[in-house]
């Protein structure tokens, strides 16, 4: 399966959270889980799915799709993580191999920050009594660890391009942008920063020690926008802790990550009929399962399928993508009649774009050829023409017409 094009997701937190069952759950990738700090040293990348409903039934046609999944209407899109092993207070400084932590996240286009609401385990991932700490504390903690680490990276050259940027010889967006290219951070980003901190660009080397470090925390928020995982909902604290955590500024998603990981597992070995982010599941096999794993199930089912709609692993990865990093779906087809490719496959591809995408832009998207011979697109609701700077509306379906074919 082609790997559709997507924005890259980092799994954040301190240690124990639950951060690696997240990450586990979303891909069932093998990453090692237990309950001690560090239990992950090296980052785990893996493929997860966004999910969204298929169109082929608004269009009334069977479709077979390629670089995604449909499952009973659903389509599911994939999209990349990376679990990053667990922060402690200090990481910027280099705690607890902090630097290299956090520099396996820096091409990350958005965070999920896994916080455990039930507040039993302390600011260094080490486990407490249930309630005894404030998750509250947690994200505050990783605020100033992902400020001070990418203030670190531009401070050794800041007073060079500030001074240059002032004399006029360069101007500081583009100076910024080159030396912040390997965090993945753009020049819109930065001068959308500038104008949050309310600091004149021009000035930009008289700023203060606290104007630059208000800079770089909103340049923080902007380039990597984040979500709170709010894990171990299935805990008694955690109810009390998620209103807190809901009157801060962030999206907020209850989570069940423990709950989502073995409803995955059943459903993979085809004893429970389950698609990720369902409200409810169906038993296959109870046969073949002991009364035990039943019991599990029916638990996870009561207090937490039907208390509160889903697991919210699958919400969770959604809400990043489609909020945070407001995404849209797009389905590219060759033949606007058929909704089909050269081979006759039917809605074959789901693509996630940034919302602002032009139709030329997608076409560079599928493939360079196509964007360097676009001619115009046609929309297949409408099925009129429309031109290069044409903005994709969710749920298109787009055919784009080029002097030239990908190879």
């Amino acid at each position: 399966m082609q790997r559709s094009y997507s924005k890259l997701l980092g799994i954040v937190g301190k240690p124990n959270t639950g951060k690696s069952t997240f990450f586990s759950a979303a891909t069932m990738a093998p990453a090692e889980i237990a309950n001690y700090p560090f239990t992950t040293i090296k980052p785990n990348r893996g493929i997860g799915y966004v999910r969204t409903p298929c169109i082929h039934e608004e269009f009334n046609v069977k479709d077979t799709p390629v670089n995604s999944l449909c499952l009973d209407g659903v389509r599911l899109i994939p999209v990349e993580f990376i679990d990053c092993a667990g922060l402690v207070p200090g990481a910027w400084e280099g705690r607890g191999l902090g630097n290299q932590f956090l520099d396996e996240i820096r091409k990350a286009d958005a965070l999920v920050h896994i916080v455990d609401a039930s507040g039993g385990t302390d600011c260094e991932g080490r486990l407490c009594n249930l309630g005894e700490h404030d998750p509250l504390e947690d994200i505050k903690f990783l605020e100033r660890e992902i400020t001070m680490w990418m203030a670190n990276i531009l401070k050794k050259d800041w007073p060079k391009i500030a001074r240059t940027a002032e004399s006029d010889t360069k101007d500081l967006y583009p100076m910024l942008e080159e030396r912040l290219s390997g965090l993945a951070i753009k020049r819109p980003q930065i001068i959308q920063a500038v104008k949050k901190a309310e600091l004149n660009a021009d000035k930009a080397a008289s700023w203060s020690e606290d104007e630059f470090l208000r800079f770089v925390d909103c340049l923080r928020q902007i380039s990597k926008p984040m979500l709170i995982a709010a894990n171990k909902m299935d805990l008694p604290p955690s109810e009390q802790n998620l209103q807190k955590l809901m009157k801060t500024n962030y999206v907020v998603v209850a989570c069940c990550a423990e709950a989502e990981l073995a409803l995955r597992r059943a459903a993979e070995k085809q004893l429970i009929d389950y698609k990720p982010g369902d409200c409810n599941f169906r038993m296959l096999k109870p046969e073949q399962m002991s009364q035990a794993q039943i019991k599990a199930l029916e638990t996870i089912r009561e207090k937490i399928l039907l208390k509160a709609g889903s697991t919210g692993v699958q919400d969770a990865i959604n809400m990043a993508y489609f909020k945070l990093l407001n995404m849209i779906t797009v389905y590219p087809v060759e033949d606007i009649e058929h909704l089909s490719d050269h081979n006759g496959r039917v809605l074959p591809d789901a693509y996630l774009v940034p919302y602002g995408t032009t139709a030329r832009e997608f076409a560079y998207i599928i493939h360079t050829e196509l964007g360097e011979g676009f001619l115009y697109a046609v929309d297949a609701r409408e099925k009129k023409r429309v031109g290069e700077d044409y903005i994709l509306k969710d749920r298109d379906v787009i055919s784009i017409v080029s002097t030239r074919k990908r190879a």
